[in-house]
């Protein structure tokens, strides 16, 4: 069974760090683009960044750029958000996504993704 499952969020201060982590089973995990997203009460989902299938390739939403960093671990199954400089509208429910299979130089958030996780929890607060 295809599963993807998000871990690693909590609470965190303003300006502090944490690492999400997406654990795949079920698929062969290096033919996928992988994408973070995330949504806000009471606002629209919104993309936060994506991985090519190789990790090659990255590309993130303006608001996490310089901020975030998006990688892959194809070995482990496994991509990973490192959310470093947190602000308070970070806070958000985090997913990733799934989007293959096939080989993928480049990814967007704005594609259409096959799979999705449960989703984790953020919330950034002092």
């Amino acid at each position: 069974q295809l599963q993807l499952v998000e871990s690693g969020g909590g609470l965190v201060q303003p300006g502090g760090s944490l690492r999400l982590s997406c654990t795949a089973s079920g698929f062969t995990f290096n033919y996928y683009v992988i994408g973070w997203f995330r949504q806000a009460p009471g606002k629209e989902r919104e993309g936060v960044g994506c991985i090519s299938s190789s990790g090659g390739t990255t590309n993130y939403a303006d608001s996490v750029k310089g901020r975030f960093t998006i990688s892959r671990d194809n070995a482990k199954n496994t991509g990973y958000l490192q959310m470093n400089s947190l602000k308070p509208e970070d806070t958000a429910v985090y997913y990733c996504a799934a989007e293959g299979p096939g080989v993928f130089r480049l990814c967007a958030v704005t594609r259409e993704y096959d799979y999705w996780g449960q989703g984790t929890q953020v919330t950034v607060s002092s």
